[in-house]
Order: C-alpha cells, then sequence, then structure tokens
C-alpha cells in the first residue's frame, strides 16, 4: 500500500485543480493560496516518496509532471481571466508546452526520453512564486503590482528552459547519429 502513496499524492493534486479555480474565481484568494500551498507539498513530497523509497512508477512519470502543468496552466488562464496575468504571455506558455509536447512525441518516437532538468524546475517554482505573490496581492487588495515582473522572469526561464530541452535532444541526436 505504502508504495502507491506518491501516485496518490499525484491524483490529490489533480483533484485540487478545480478547488483552486473556484476559490480564485470567488475571489478568496487566500484560501486558493492555502489550496495551492497544499498542492505544492503534496508534489515535493510524492517525489521525495518516490525517489527515497524507489516507488518511481510509470504512472508517475507521466502523471506527476502532467498534475504540474495542468496546475500551472489552469491557474494561469484563471488569473488571465480575472485580467491578473496578460493574454499575450499564456499564448506564449501555450506555445511552448505545444512544442515540448510535440519534442517529447518526437523523441519518445526514437526511443529518447529527457527527464525533468533543473532549468525546467527553476521556471515551474518562478511561476508558483508569481502566482502565490499574485493571490496574496489581491487577497490584501494591495496598490502593488510587482508581480508582473515576476511573471517575466518566469516567462524567461520557460523559453530558456525550451531553448535547453531542444539543444539537449539535439545533442542526444546528433550523439545516437555517431553510434
Amino acid at each position: 500500500m505504502f508504495k502507491h502513496v506518491p501516485n496518490i499524492l499525484t491524483i490529490v493534486r489533480f483533484l485540487l485543480i478545480p478547488i483552486i479555480l473556484i476559490l480564485i474565481f470567488q475571489e478568496n484568494y487566500i484560501w486558493a493560496f492555502v489550496v495551492l500551498t497544499l498542492s505544492g507539498i503534496t508534489d515535493i513530497l510524492d517525489g521525495y516518496i518516490a525517489r527515497k523509497f524507489n516507488f518511481v512508477t510509470d504512472f508517475g512519470k507521466l502523471m506527476d509532471p502532467l498534475a504540474d502543468k495542468l496546475t500551472q496552466i489552469s491557474i494561469l488562464v484563471s488569473l488571465c481571466i480575472k485580467e491578473i496575468v496578460p493574454v499575450w504571455m499564456i499564448i506564449i506558455i501555450f506555445l511552448k508546452e505545444l512544442l515540448m509536447i510535440g519534442g517529447a512525441s518526437f523523441l519518445y518516437k526514437k526511443d529518447l526520453v529527457f527527464s525533468s532538468k533543473w532549468w525546467g524546475k527553476l521556471a515551474t517554482v518562478i511561476f508558483y512564486i508569481a502566482i502565490a505573490c499574485s493571490l496574496i496581492i489581491h487577497y490584501f487588495k494591495l496598490n502593488v503590482n510587482f508581480d508582473i515582473y515576476i511573471y517575466y522572469i518566469a516567462l524567461f526561464a520557460t523559453l530558456f528552459s525550451l531553448v535547453m530541452y531542444f539543444k539537449a535532444s539535439f545533442k542526444q541526436e546528433y550523439l545516437d547519429k555517431k553510434k
């Protein structure tokens, strides 16, 4: 039973997404922040438990990053609808994710698989910091919007990660052709 804990935590993250979105649309930003934090804790825990006790599964390898992306993108879209995050930023993020999916499909066909790297994790963390700042700013109705600058940094980091993943895949492709 314990070996399924990481996968159960990943499923919990999927279940938390609609709760976060409802809270955002109800403008209950502090509870959205609390549930987002809970989601982040389950993300850290599932990865830690899976690696520490060697409970890594194919389900977890596929669903954990999907839960991350779905959480991030759905919250960003909801914040865009609430006019907190600009539309153009969401479009760039969607295009980046489509390119990543296309690249991953291409690599999968060639039996090449890339795990997440520090640059992708960094972009995700910065987006979560920006989201948390937005939720706190809007909860306290602060007359500041420094969160947009954090979104800019996160967007730069996500584009950097796209470049790095493609660079790594081309390098791997080149090495495979030399063999």
